[in-house]
């Protein structure tokens, strides 16, 4: 892990520069960032991701009966 001290106004650039994340605002404990990407990138908070992943993962685990079952709910 990579640990960057920043100020107010600085920024850090990864990958080939199409990614920059900029130290916005400190208030206390919490810092806010401002974070430039393609529009193509997805940027979620840890804890979202965490969920989509999981949510990804069960529907991977999802069974043939569970789409048999599906089906036959929508077509009533």
């Amino acid at each position: 892990m990579l640990i960057l001290t920043r100020k107010v106004g600085e920024s850090i650039t990864i990958g080939d520069g199409s990614v920059t994340v900029s130290v916005m605002e400190i208030k206390g404990r919490q810092v806010r960032l401002g974070i430039n990407a393609p529009a193509n990138t997805p940027i979620h908070r840890e804890e979202v991701f965490m969920k989509i992943k999981e949510s990804n993962q069960q529907a991977l685990n999802s069974s043939p009966t569970d789409l048999d079952s599906l089906e036959l709910l929508l077509k009533s």
